[in-house]
């Protein structure tokens, strides 16, 4: 999808409490998946920089350097709303600063987004826990946008701006 970019609803919905895994694949198209613990957009809502600890991220970002293929699924546990990110071009990119005030700040808003569902916040802090010194950023160009809230919808590629 040639010119894909993120509306500003959605940029919002991506940058706030969600839970946030990535996949890649190796040469081999054998899988990888991570956690990510943040999330930010670059100002032309077409650039995406997910944010990983590279000790629960190793084999991700070993395969996103081989294939350079990246998918990011977004989903907000209290409503199960999801929305599935793809690019072909990701990378490793330094930190940017305040990278990892982000990334605490994703932590615990995923977390009041957990407490009235019943979850204890020792858990739903842990979920989305990092170490700074481990912080990896991963850049990619938005390719295709799908939406994957269980329903009719479900796979749908979203056609935007």
């Amino acid at each position: 999808m040639s010119g894909t970019s993120l509306s500003e609803e959605q940029v919002h919905f991506i940058e706030s409490g969600v839970s946030i895994s990535a996949a890649s694949r190796d040469m081999r198209r054998v899988p990888s998946v991570s956690k990510v613990v943040g999330c930010r957009v670059a100002a032309d809502r077409r650039q995406v920089t997910v944010l990983v600890d590279a000790t629960q991220a190793g084999q991700l970002l070993q395969d996103v350097e081989g294939s350079k293929a990246l998918a990011v699924v977004f989903c907000l546990p209290s409503s199960h709303r999801t929305l599935q990110l793809k690019g072909c071009d990701a990378h490793q990119v330094a930190l940017a600063p305040g990278d990892a005030e982000l990334a605490a700040r994703h932590r615990d808003a995923f977390a009041a987004d957990l407490l009235p569902l019943g979850y204890a916040l020792p858990f739903a802090r842990a979920t989305h826990e990092f170490q700074v010194e481990q912080l990896r950023a991963l850049c990619f160009t938005l390719s295709d946008l799908f939406e994957q809230t269980p329903g009719p919808n479900a796979g749908s590629r979203l056609e935007q701006e």
